[in-house]
């Protein structure tokens, strides 16, 4: 087994200290960053689909997610001009009234697997603060992420003022948490809502080629 095939495996069996050895190994080995990351983002896409179809669980998430944030550390600058074209630039916060972030941590983490910019705003984010970083970053896809129900309607609110800057049809809006469902995604009106980190990067994906999600 090649340490290509070998740091996807110890993604996906969650093996932090065999992931960063071969990660360094490959560099030191003359290995081109642009291929590590592409081998991680394989990892993170197999462990993306054990989480979505329940074989693994949100812990299991979070330390890929670490690990993958860990490998990004030891690779980003070795990068220089050999990273591959982006997939999209992402605005993402976790929403006024909400300090919860695994999961918004968890999708920046697949979604940089996958090759987007991204520019997080942490969490407890007002609408304005989405406002002012569609303007400054002119993203493809502006992310809300909550996981409290009173949440909601801050992210309606978030969408109002977004529409009333007249920057509604410059970005597509995608909301995700442990709250939404059919009701929340009517009731708030984005182009794409999930409940499941991995499925809303493939939704992101979709959304990037014009596909309906």
């Amino acid at each position: 087994m090649t340490s290509h095939d070998k740091i996807v495996e110890a993604i996906i069996e969650l093996d932090e200290l065999v992931a960063l050895e071969l990660a360094e190994g490959m560099l030191k080995s003359g290995t081109e960053p642009v291929e590590i990351l592409e081998k991680c983002r394989e990892g993170m896409s197999i462990v993306g689909e054990k989480f979505e179809s329940g074989d693994f669980f949100l812990s299991e998430m979070i330390m890929a997610a670490e690990i993958f944030n860990q490998i990004m550390n030891i690779v980003r600058p070795h990068l220089k001009i050999t990273i591959s074209e982006s997939s999209g630039k992402i605005v993402i916060g976790t929403v006024e009234g909400d300090v919860h972030d695994i999961g918004k941590n968890i999708a920046i983490a697949l979604l940089e697997a996958e090759g987007f910019d991204i520019i997080d705003l942490g969490v407890d984010v007002p609408p304005a603060t989405f406002v002012d970083a569609i303007k400054e970053h002119e993203p493809d896809i502006v992310g809300m992420s909550s996981l409290l129900t009173v949440a909601l309607e801050t992210t309606r609110q978030t969408i109002e003022a977004i529409t009333k800057a007249g920057l509604r049809d410059q970005v597509k809006i995608i909301i995700g948490g442990g709250r939404i469902d059919a009701h929340a995604t009517d009731y708030i009106k984005p182009d794409a809502s999930t409940d499941n980190a991995a499925h809303g990067v493939r939704m992101c994906i979709g959304l990037m080629k014009g596909e309906a999600v």
